[in-house]
C-alpha cells in the first residue's frame, strides 16, 4: 500500500514494520511465564504490555508526532500537535494473559483529530491490517471489503446488553461469541467477518483509532449512536457507546440501540 504522500507512506511503512516488530514481541512470551498485574481503574497489564510499548515509543517516537498510548504516561503536550500517535501495545491484555488467540497491536496515526494511518497485528492469528486514508484496507496483503456475505442473518458482536437489545428487536440478528480486543472486534466489520460491532461507553482512543480507519477505508461506518465522525486527541480521549456496521446496516442499528439505552 503506497500513499500519495511520499512521506505519509514512509510513515506507514514505519508504522506497519514497528507493529510487527512488537507483534512479534508479544507473541514470542504468548502462553510463556511473564509477570502481569491490575493496575488503576481494574485493568490487566503485564511486562510484556510495557515492553511493547517501549520498543513502539522507541521506533516511533523520532518521527517528532505527539504520543498517546495505554502504557504511558500522558503528556497535555499532545493536544497542540498536528499529528499524534495512538498506540495500545497488546488490544485485549486479558486475552493475552489467558492464553486466548484474541489479542493484537494496534496503533494510529491521527491528524486534527481523525486518524490517517491504522495498522492492527493480530499474531496468533496471523493477521495483519493495514490502511491510509483514501486508499482503502489490506488484510495479509488483498484489499478488502465491509460487504455482507451469502446468509441472511446479520452477525453481531458487543456487550450481552446491547445484544440482547437488539435481538428483542430484529429476528435476524445472531450474536456471535465476544472478541475480548475491541480493536479486532470493530475490524472484523472491514473484513466482513462481523455486520455489526458494538463498542460499551468509555471505549478509549487507543482501543479504537485504528480501527476507525480501517471499518471506514473498506466501505463501512464506525461513529457514536448519533451517526458523527469520532474525535480522537481529546484531552479526555474516552467515548460513549460506539458502532461499527456495514453501511447499509449502520443508520437502523444505532436506531435501535438509542432506544435502548
Amino acid at each position: 500500500m503506497r500513499a500519495a504522500d511520499t512521506a505519509l507512506s514512509a510513515d506507514l511503512e514505519l508504522l506497519t514494520q514497528a507493529v510487527r516488530d512488537a507483534g512479534a514481541l508479544a507473541f514470542g512470551k504468548f502462553r510463556a511465564k511473564f509477570k502481569s498485574w491490575t493496575k488503576e481503574g481494574n485493568s490487566p497489564v503485564s511486562e510484556v504490555d510495557i515492553a511493547c510499548n517501549d520498543l513502539l515509543h522507541d521506533r516511533l517516537a523520532p518521527c517528532g508526532y505527539g504520543w498517546l498510548s495505554e502504557e504511558s504516561v500522558d503528556d497535555s503536550a499532545r493536544l497542540d500537535a498536528e499529528r499524534v500517535w495512538i498506540i495500545d501495545p497488546i488490544d485485549g491484555t486479558r486475552s493475552f494473559i489467558a492464553g486466548k488467540e484474541d489479542w493484537c497491536v494496534s496503533a494510529a496515526l491521527v491528524e486534527r483529530g481523525r486518524p490517517i494511518l491504522g495498522v492492527i497485528f493480530g499474531p496468533a492469528e496471523n493477521t495483519l491490517l493495514q490502511a491510509c486514508a483514501g486508499h482503502g484496507v489490506l488484510l495479509n496483503g488483498a484489499a478488502v471489503k465491509a460487504a455482507p456475505r451469502e446468509h441472511n442473518r446479520i452477525r453481531a458482536a458487543g456487550p450481552p446488553r446491547w445484544l440482547d437489545a437488539l435481538t428483542d428487536a430484529r429476528q435476524d440478528i445472531q450474536p456471535m461469541p465476544k472478541v475480548y480486543s475491541l480493536a479486532l472486534r470493530i475490524a472484523r466489520v472491514a473484513t466482513a467477518d462481523l455486520d455489526v460491532a458494538i463498542a460499551g461507553r468509555n471505549a478509549s482512543d487507543w482501543d479504537i483509532a485504528a480501527a476507525d480507519l480501517i471499518v471506514h477505508e473498506a466501505g463501512g461506518r464506525f461513529t457514536g449512536l448519533d451517526g458523527e465522525p469520532i474525535q480522537y486527541n481529546r484531552p479526555t480521549p474516552t467515548h460513549p457507546m460506539l458502532l461499527a456496521a456495514r453501511s447499509d446496516l449502520h443508520t437502523d442499528i444505532a436506531a435501535l440501540l438509542h432506544k435502548s439505552t
